[in-house]
This record gives C-alpha cells, sequence and structure tokens, in this order.
C-alpha cells in the first residue's frame, strides 16, 4: 500500500470527535480553535527502537505507550488533553503491524477525549514522535518551580514497577503480568493532574526516575528535599526484589513509572485522600521541601543512603 492509502485506513479519525477541531488529517495543517481563557500546554516525546522499547514489542501496547507519555506531561501540568500528531516512521509498509498500532493508540485517545488531527508517515528506522496539545485554565497550570521549605513530597501510585519488569525481560524472564502491564501500558495521572490545580505547589511527572525528576522541581524551585525511603509506596514484587542496599535504586532511579511527583503546603495534608479519591489512585506523602540545597534519601534510622547515579540520560555515560 502507498503511504496515503495506510494513513487513510490506519490513521485517520483516531480518538474522540471534538468540536474544537475544524480540520483534522487529510490537509496541508490540522485547524484547532481554541477557546477564551485558556492557555495551550504542548509536549514532545520521540520513542525509538532499542532505546525506549524492544523491536519486537506489542505493537498495540507501543501504541498505548506512545501517547500515554505524553498524556503524562499535559497531567503533570494540571492540562485537561484535547489533540496531538503523530509523526511515526516505519522499516516498511507493514498494514498488520500498523493496524495494532493504531488499535492501541487510539483505545487511548478514545478514553481520554484525544483526536489525532495530523502528521507524518515515512519510511526509515522504527521510531515514534507523538506531539500532544492540552488545555488549561488561563494561569493555573502546574510548574516546577513553586515548592517552598516546609511543602510536603508526595507521589501517586507506586514506584519501580516498570524498572522491574525492564530488568527482569533484560534478563530473559518473563516479567510478571502486573508489572509488565505498568511497563508497556502506564496509566497518565490526568484526573489527578486537574484535582492538583490551585493545590499543589510544583508538579512533575515520573518518566526518568524519582530523584532524577524531583531533582527537576528542587532546582527550578532553588531548595532541598529529604525522603523517607521507608515511605516510598511499593508493590509486593517490587518489595520482594529488594534484597540489598543497592537495590533501591529500583524505586527511586528507574524509569516508566509515569506517576506524578507534586508538593503541597503542609496545611493542605488534610486533602489527601479526597484528592486520592477524586483520582482514582493511591496518593503517599514521602518527604518534604527543605531550605538547604540537595536531595537526601534518608534509611530509617535517619542515616543517608547514597549511590552513583540519579536517572536515565540519554547523553550521560
Amino acid at each position: 500500500m502507498s503511504e496515503f492509502d495506510l494513513i487513510r485506513r490506519h490513521l485517520t479519525g483516531l480518538g474522540s470527535p471534538r468540536a474544537d477541531v475544524l480540520v483534522d488529517v487529510g490537509d496541508d495543517c490540522a485547524l484547532l480553535r481554541v477557546r477564551d481563557g485558556q492557555d495551550v500546554a504542548l509536549t514532545t516525546d520521540t520513542l525509538v527502537s532499542g532505546i525506549h522499547f524492544y523491536p519486537d514489542c506489542d505493537p498495540e501496547a507501543l501504541g498505548w505507550k506512545s501517547l500515554a507519555v505524553n498524556l503524562s506531561d499535559l497531567a503533570a501540568m494540571g492540562a485537561e488533553p484535547a489533540w496531538v500528531s503523530l509523526a511515526l516512521t516505519l522499516p516498511d509498509a507493514d498494514e498488520g503491524w500498523l493496524a495494532s498500532f493504531g488499535r492501541g493508540f487510539a483505545d487511548l485517545a478514545k478514553s481520554t477525549g484525544v483526536r489525532l488531527v495530523g502528521g507524518d508517515l515515512t519510511r526509515g528506522p522504527l521510531s515514534i514522535t507523538v506531539q500532544a496539545q492540552g488545555l488549561v485554565p488561563a494561569g493555573k497550570a502546574l510548574r516546577r518551580g513553586g515548592a517552598r521549605p516546609g511543602d510536603l513530597v508526595c507521589v501517586s501510585g507506586t514506584l519501580g514497577d516498570a524498572g522491574l519488569a525492564l530488568r527482569q525481560m533484560a534478563a530473559g524472564h518473563a516479567a510478571d503480568a502486573s508489572i509488565r502491564r505498568r511497563l508497556e501500558r502506564p496509566t497518565p495521572r490526568l484526573r489527578l493532574g486537574t484535582a492538583l490545580r490551585g493545590v499543589a505547589t510544583s508538579a512533575i511527572d515520573l518518566s526518568d526516575g524519582l530523584l532524577s525528576d524531583l531533582g527537576h522541581i528542587l532546582a527550578s524551585s532553588g531548595c532541598g528535599a529529604d525522603i523517607e525511603r521507608a515511605r516510598l509506596p511499593l508493590t509486593s514484587p517490587v518489595s520482594a526484589a529488594l534484597s540489598g542496599e543497592s537495590d533501591w535504586r529500583l524505586p527511586l532511579a528507574s524509569g516508566d513509572d509515569y506517576e506524578l511527583c507534586f508538593t503541597l503546603p503542609p496545611g493542605l495534608a488534610a486533602r489527601l485522600p479526597a484528592l486520592a479519591g477524586s483520582a482514582d489512585c493511591e496518593l503517599t506523602v514521602i518527604g518534604s521541601i527543605v531550605s538547604e540545597a540537595g536531595l537526601r534519601v534518608l534509611r530509617p534510622d535517619g542515616s543517608e543512603w547514597t549511590f552513583g547515579g540519579r536517572g536515565f540520560d540519554h547523553f550521560r555515560a
């Protein structure tokens, strides 16, 4: 099939119909109408075969994840997702692969009210670039730079599941089904993001590991943090994998959690159960913001736990 046949058959009309989409796939540009009083949040992520996913990864799961990682960025800004574009590079015109990829992409797009409005399809090494746009009331977006000493450091969900699944798969073992799903089909915390508007002082999504991503909040806010290792929310498989001190890198520095880390004024701690209920996810206080620069992880006895890394970085040795 030709490039345009593939687009018409598998990449046109994906997602939810939206009144603010005037023109989507099939013209030189999409036309979108933004309502008064709203800001546009925009994010882009690229997934490359052999770097972000195994070449034999299930294409339906890959379709889901390629959208999910972008929606997670929108969640961290408190934005409601609206439109996405997709630049897809394929080694060949594998219609079966593309149909499966499109199903996974469309499943998440429909469930989150997103419409695919354009992009590109070309031939080359397998890679996927998604640009997502979301809407947030003017001036209400969550930012990284608002944390203040005394704020509570909180996370959604659990940490380290995707990292454990990847470790098991890299070792040639079959990953536990529940944690493999966390790796391949993460849930973007969109409801939590909107619930945190006007409540959280800062937020970020956890894509490269807690220590790395929380570090971005601290750098933007000009402060430090103390994290209590014993308070990290862990599933049973991850807890069972922590056989030694070095294994704590799993919940602290492995990527692909796609949970939200946010800071909250201590006076609002009582609102956490209600926030968790509205977002339909567990929320845990894991530490606090301090005035002294640096990020410290504390053992149960109060001593500091250290190791040589922080999280995933494409260009760091």
